[in-house]
């Protein structure tokens, strides 16, 4: 289970790192859900959030898009999650 969150938080670091002005601000977590499912938590500069989210949102949901479409195999919940 412990590959399956490194494996989902690794992919979505590669997804985020290159949108970022400031990459060495980026952090990426991961962690166990109490209902079993997995939390992906980005952390990024202030200023680089909007582009994270992108227009409408639309960055931020194909991550999560992607993110579910990975974890999918093992019947895992993902979610992503933006921190300010």
């Amino acid at each position: 289970m412990a590959d399956l969150t490194e494996d989902l938080a690794g992919l979505v670091d590669s997804i985020v790192r290159p949108l970022v002005d400031e990459p060495d601000a980026l952090e990426v977590s991961s962690v166990e859900a109490e209902d079993g499912g997995v939390i992906i938590e980005i952390r990024v500069a202030e200023g680089d959030a909007g582009k994270v989210i992108g227009r409408q949102g639309r960055v931020i949901k194909a991550i999560r898009t992607l993110a579910r479409a990975a974890a999918s195999r093992s019947g895992k919940l993902v979610e992503v999650e933006l921190i300010d």
